[in-house]
């Protein structure tokens, strides 16, 4: 029996040995991990700067209305270009809002090992962010699982969210500050889109604050077949911070407000009421809707992380625009974001990106309604001292599309079309002469997200543009008349600028081309035979 005995305990000193042992590695990998991390995101941050640099020397070089052609002088570039690539990728990206809705939907608040931060010293920061925010920031072992666990598994989207709110928070926080809004609540886009000015929850919330349609009317957001201003990160700002200050005034807490803007007033009071009359946010949890339950634990988690991001290691990405980079211009007849884009230069996604606002990327003009485009600051003066041409040049391309019968024709007029390079769904939509929610039904898609090379289902109800898709530049060898060779940075407008007679729609009409099938090397004609 002795001897059964201690072959127990060797047994158990062996197998806490290898437990121990493990624990080490664990620890090991993950220090190793967040080096190699560090190290690759550096790297890419010096990417990132000499952009900067080289965008700052274009704007000293190059005269005032070449600046416009910025944007085609940096793409010529190829490891600049993929990286503008990769950026614009992680702007419309929806996997981060689909992981933040999904979290915050389905917390786990399991223990973590996670030696880095110790509960002492997480007890003190939390403590300092209580001081000096009026949200009621306590120490709770849930709250300390939660911040771990996105410490350890979330380490590399937390960071490129670090780098959209370089872009978005000087926003949010001149709005909050106009309402006397608590500067943290900047946060909470965070967790209600991921900075995603198109996000768009399962039930039909919106934009940056995720608004209802019937809310987003009540506090002034226009929605219509064109705009969308719940995706305006100013304009839902502003209303956010106007429903925010009336909710802090019935409940006179912050935190409830925060659930309140959530799950609605009536959820939380409801709550309330069935906790015994408790008014503790943390108290009366266990009887909110299960969403709002992880919905302050997640706002407090991201304060912190945000709060302390230099303390964990996270990489300050810069932004490819900060928001004072940029300058807005009130639209004086209906334009698109494809023709600002092929008249200045300015590559599509960043437009979009600018101008999250217009659904079907064209800007209307409204009696009554301003709309406003918005682009980069280094573009503006150029397009203002060309605003006549540049309204001339989009109402020739209005007058000139075929009309849309009133109803789609049969199915015999399907056809497929190849998405190329600077092909997006608004564009093939007007191409075809139909909508893009149609192009979405027809293929099945769930986002905007096209890839070069993918084939679309069309029914067009224009049938000519069914040829016109097709149709490659006009052949030059027996051309009698004057012709261009296009050179690295070239666009069909600097171009026109070069030719004395020669507008951007006649180089377009003699050539069949549009700017996205322009490269260095094609010859065009430049007057008539």
């Amino acid at each position: 029996m002795n001897l059964f005995i201690k072959h127990i305990v060797l047994f158990c000193l062996l197998f806490f040995a290898i437990v121990l042992h493990a624990q080490e590695q664990d620890s090991l990998e993950v220090k190793k991990t967040h080096l190699l991390e560090s190290e690759l995101i550096a790297g890419e941050r010096d990417v990132i700067d000499t952009i900067v640099d080289n965008k700052a020397f274009f704007k000293k070089s190059l005269q005032p209305l070449k600046t416009i052609d910025l944007a085609k002088e940096l793409q010529d570039n190829a490891f600049s270009s993929d990286i503008d690539k990769k950026w614009m990728e992680e702007l419309y990206s929806t996997s981060l809002f689909d992981t933040i809705y999904r979290d915050v939907t389905d917390l786990k608040y399991e223990a973590v090992y996670y030696p880095e931060l110790p509960t002492d010293t997480l007890k003190a920061r939390l403590e300092r962010l209580n001081a000096r925010t009026p949200f009621n920031v306590e120490y709770n072992p849930q709250l300390e699982n939660l911040i771990k666990r996105w410490l350890k598994k979330r380490h590399q989207s937390m960071e490129r969210l670090m780098g959209l709110s370089k872009y978005y928070f000087p926003m949010f926080e001149r709005e909050l500050d106009n309402y006397n809004i608590p500067l943290e609540i900047k946060y909470l886009a965070i967790v209600e889109s991921a900075l995603k000015p198109r996000a768009k929850s399962r039930v039909g919330a919106t934009g940056l604050w995720q608004f209802m349609f019937a809310t987003g009317k009540q506090y002034g957001l226009d929605v219509s077949s064109y705009v969308d201003e719940r995706s305006d990160p100013i304009k839902s700002t502003e209303s956010a911070s106007k429903y925010l200050a009336k909710l802090y005034q019935i409940f006179g807490d912050w935190d409830l407000a925060l659930a309140a803007y959530n799950s609605g007033p009536g959820n939380v009071s409801k709550a309330i009421r069935r906790s015994g009359g408790y008014k503790n946010y943390w108290n009366i949890r266990p009887n909110l809707p299960r969403e709002t339950a992880g919905y302050v634990p997640a706002f407090l988690a991201t304060m912190y992380i945000f709060e302390y991001a230099e303390e964990h290691g996270f990489v300050q990405h810069k932004p490819l625009f900060n928001y004072v980079e940029t300058d807005t211009i009130r639209v004086k007849q209906m334009i698109t974001l494809d023709q600002v884009s092929e008249f200045t230069g300015v590559k599509m996604e960043t437009l979009q990106f600018l101008n999250p606002s217009y659904k079907l990327d064209v800007i209307p003009y409204i009696k009554g309604k301003n709309y406003t485009l918005r682009l980069p600051r280094n573009v503006i003066g150029a397009f203002v001292n060309n605003e006549s041409e540049m309204y001339a040049f989009a109402k020739a391309e209005f007058d000139k599309r075929e009309k849309p019968l009133p109803q789609l024709l049969n199915a015999d007029t399907k056809t497929r079309y190849k998405v190329r390079q600077g092909d997006y769904l608004g564009k093939i939509a007007r191409k075809f002469g139909v909508r893009v929610s149609e192009l979405k039904r027809w293929n099945g898609l769930r986002s905007n997200s096209l890839k070069i090379g993918q084939r679309l289902t069309v029914y067009p109800r224009n049938p000519s543009s069914v040829t016109k898709a097709a149709r490659k530049p006009k052949s030059t060898p027996n051309f009698k008349g004057k012709t261009y060779i296009v050179k690295t940075g070239d666009s069909l407008w600097s171009i026109s600028q070069k030719l004395s007679g020669v507008s951007l729609q006649d180089i377009k009409d003699w050539n069949d081309i549009s700017s996205t099938n322009l490269k260095p090397g094609m010859t065009l004609r430049v007057s008539k035979s």
